[in-house]
């Protein structure tokens, strides 16, 4: 009976929702230490920079917790997958990343 029960799980028509999945990623530091972090926001920055931009943050920190926020820019390889992370060197790109982040955040405020 227990395989029947955990059949139903497949069909949960929920997972088409991106909106709430997390994605994960692995930065690894200078010293070659990994941490997980989770994506925040990804931005498209093709048309003004030719790359896109991603805010991450550590993961499992508690939601009341203060959390510092880090953004890199990355350019798609030719499969679709993320590149190689960059960091972000002009303030052009920042102001834009931190524009974005604002919408975002008010729109999260909103609902």
């Amino acid at each position: 009976m227990a395989n029947e029960h955990e059949h139903h799980h497949d069909h949960d028509h929920d997972h088409h929702d991106h909106d709430h999945e997390h994605e994960y990623i692995t930065l690894v530091d200078d010293e070659g230490n990994e941490s997980l972090y989770e994506i925040l926001l990804t931005v498209d920055g093709q048309e003004e920079f030719g790359k896109n931009y991603v805010l991450v943050y550590p993961s499992g920190v508690p939601e009341d917790e203060e959390v510092e926020l880090q953004a890199y820019a990355y350019t798609e390889n030719e499969d679709g997958s993320e590149g190689a992370l960059e960091e972000i060197t002009t303030d052009a790109e920042w102001d834009m990343i931190e524009e974005v982040f604002n919408t975002f955040m008010s729109d999260e405020d909103a609902e």
